[in-house]
């Protein structure tokens, strides 16, 4: 840099252009930083797993052989979540759901009854609102003979069979399922492969 003054010129150098490094920042500064990445993509990761498992889909291993032929012990299914949160529950969805007598264990079952309806099972045929309900699902060897009275659905209960009605505990035993109560729809058998498709 100069200054120009008046009696001629004069150069004076006040100062020389220096490029100054930053200090070379500390090794533990660094893990520190590469620490701190690592547990927020982590938390991220983990935010996004519990929103997806809690509001979206879930994977449910399938006990017991109440829902076969359609389903067996073993199989792995996935849990739409979402679904019911955008429309309602129909007769003939499978659903799982938290058991009223324990709500810490989840159950399987197919919906036959909705709010309303009227449900009678005379020697093994299922009748809703006087009219025999067609079970393509069910072949006869896994059909009972049982007759059950007539029960009117309450509000906000649905009325749950499993397709093996000799081996399912269902609303026969202990009443209809609270619709809070019912937190999916069984949607995709990822196991075993041989079975991979929707559930239906």
């Amino acid at each position: 840099m100069t200054l120009e003054g008046g009696g001629g010129e004069a150069g004076v150098t006040l100062a020389d252009s220096v490029t100054v490094s930053p200090p070379a920042r500390p090794a533990r500064s660094r893990l520190w930083r590469a620490v701190w990445e690592l547990l927020h993509d982590l938390s991220v990761a983990v935010l996004f797993c519990f929103f997806l498992i809690t509001f979206v889909a879930q994977a449910f291993r399938v006990q017991g052989t109440s829902m076969e032929p359609l389903l067996s012990d073993g199989d792995r299914i996935v849990v739409n979540k979402l679904v019911y949160r955008l429309g309602s529950i129909e007769r003939g969805d499978v659903v799982v759901f938290w058991y009223p007598r324990d709500p810490s264990v989840s159950f399987i079952k197919r919906v036959v009854g909705r709010p309303g309806d009227r449900v009678e099972i005379r020697a093994g045929r299922v009748y809703v609102n006087s009219e025999l309900l067609s079970e393509a699902y069910l072949p006869e060897a896994f059909r009972d003979t049982d007759t059950h009275p007539p029960i009117q659905v309450r509000p906000g209960y649905f009325f749950v069979l499993g397709d093996h009605r000799r081996s399912s505990n269902d609303s026969r035993s202990w009443g209809e399922v609270p619709e809070k109560y019912i937190y999916g729809r069984a949607a995709f058998r990822f196991w075993p492969l041989s079975q991979i498709g929707p559930v239906r």
